[in-house]
């Protein structure tokens, strides 16, 4: 009882709002939802994917975020507390975020490497067909920034869930959506004429992506756009991996929880859309129809680059702006996948922030070391069972995403739906005397819906139904 009495928590409902918000726009958001709406029919995905977050994704965020609450611990001590023999789901759910944040950083220290460039008035230099590989073919650099980047992340984790977490995510967040407003909106404006003498404008590259693209459609075609959707809303709601049950850990037990979580759900929606927005106008009104087909960083860090440069003078400003905003995002995203690991081995082996912060950092050094190197010294490539080429990186991105993360959903749904039955969250959600809007479609998801299509999701992911 001592530890939960002084355990941290956010100081109100706006500073976990913007903290799960902060967590769910990532790169995630940023490089995989534009590129998914670009190949799936752009308003049919759009459609599809609003769908499953009102009622898949809302379903995952309240599981977690209410289990967080109740059992006032980390994923790795949340479900024993819950069920005792259930205990695994936690290790399960605590080993995804271990996985993620050396890859992640390494990611943020390319971020940092290409803001640096454009602050540095050298944009031109990073839309060269050979500038992105030649950076991560090399040793000292990459290892360099993503070392930064992680210590970064560490120093708000430092400072705790107040004068860490939530403050830095007051000030990045308003940094973030000001940036992803703007660069969107510019990129409505713009206009550009290839060397065959074709005119391209952002307003139309803006209507491919709303307008619902049916032409061809099939059973199959849906439901791989179904699957698509579904997958991204891990991304964006950061859920099967912790995260949300941690930082529901931290939410008072007098604050409004539905009404938070409507709140997520809005941000989320929100910056996802601001991002095609932003993302598929650019990138179609200077390459066509085939540079919305880039996807993961050749898109950020090889097509974006071109369409910066593409604008002429201006290009540099933008280009560094939208680095800044990327950076934003991937710090608030770094940050709750790392407190995730620290929260745990506080719950968990009872030591102090402290410790557990320096422990994760040097597990985090050591597998972004290893992450980098696997670009040049270590390099191999190899197939993975669904079909992908894969070094170091994608095995890690696989294993956590493709495989750990179904795999802690549908036990969850299991352990809510069946075992513990859903009145345990939905006691928990109204607890305060708020109103729980979608109860009963929680109930009918957690029990029903979200197990069957996690397991599809799962199946296809190892590669058994590569079909669809």
């Amino acid at each position: 009882m001592k530890t939960e009495k002084n355990r941290n928590s956010f100081s109100g409902s706006i500073g976990f709002v913007l903290a799960a918000a902060g967590s769910a726009v990532g790169l995630g958001n940023i490089w995989r939802f534009p590129y998914l709406a670009a190949k799936d029919g752009g308003g049919l995905f759009l459609l599809v994917y609003l769908i499953l977050l009102l009622t898949f994704g809302f379903t995952l965020l309240t599981t977690e975020v209410a289990i967080g609450r109740k059992t006032k611990q980390s994923p790795l001590t949340a479900y024993k507390k819950l069920q005792e023999k259930w205990g695994f789901l936690g290790v399960l759910a605590c080993l995804v975020p271990i996985i993620i944040l050396p890859y992640y950083c390494v990611i943020g220290g390319w971020v940092i490497k290409y803001l640096a460039a454009y602050l540095t008035g050298n944009g031109s230099s990073a839309a060269t067909d050979t500038y992105f590989t030649d950076f991560i073919g090399g040793v000292e650099q990459p290892l360099a920034f993503m070392a930064i980047f992680l210590f970064i992340v560490a120093f708000i984790i430092f400072r705790g869930v107040n004068h860490g977490i939530e403050s830095s995510s007051k000030i990045l967040m308003p940094l973030l959506l000001l940036l992803i407003v703007g660069i969107a909106f510019f990129s409505l404006t713009i206009q550009h004429t290839d060397s065959n003498g074709i005119t391209r404008s952002g307003l139309e590259g803006f209507w491919i992506y709303i307008i619902p693209n049916l032409e061809g459609l099939t059973l199959q075609g849906f439901f791989t756009i179904l699957m698509d959707a579904m997958g991204q809303l891990f991304f964006s709601l950061s859920v099967a991996m912790g995260i949300m049950i941690a930082y529901g850990s931290y939410v008072k037990d007098d604050a409004n929880l539905a009404k938070s979580i409507n709140q997520i759900e809005f941000f989320d929606t929100g910056v996802a859309f601001l991002a095609g927005m932003m993302i598929i106008p650019a990138v179609y009104t200077f390459m066509g129809r085939e540079g919305m087909e880039a996807s993961g960083p050749s898109l950020m860090f090889v097509s974006l680059p071109k369409v910066f440069s593409s604008m002429g003078r201006i290009g540099n400003l933008i280009g560094g702006l939208f680095f800044a905003m990327v950076l934003f995002a991937a710090l608030t995203s770094a940050v709750s996948v790392m407190e995730a690991v620290v929260s745990s081995l506080m719950d968990q082996f009872h030591i102090s922030r402290i410790k557990a912060a320096f422990i994760e950092t040097l597990i985090a050094l050591g597998g972004g070391g290893l992450v980098c190197l696997g670009y040049n010294k270590l390099y191999f490539d190899i197939s993975l069972p669904n079909g992908a080429h894969a070094q170091i990186l994608d095995i890690m991105d696989y294993i956590s995403n493709n495989c750990l993360m179904p795999l802690v959903a549908i036990g969850t749904c299991i352990l809510i739906g069946w075992i513990l039955k859903p009145k345990t969250i939905i006691d928990e959600v109204e607890k305060t005397g708020c109103r729980f809007g979608r109860k009963s479609l929680y109930i009918v998801m957690i029990r029903f819906i979200a197990p069957v299509l996690l397991l599809i999701l799962l199946l296809k992911s190892v590669g058994i139904l590569r079909s669809i």
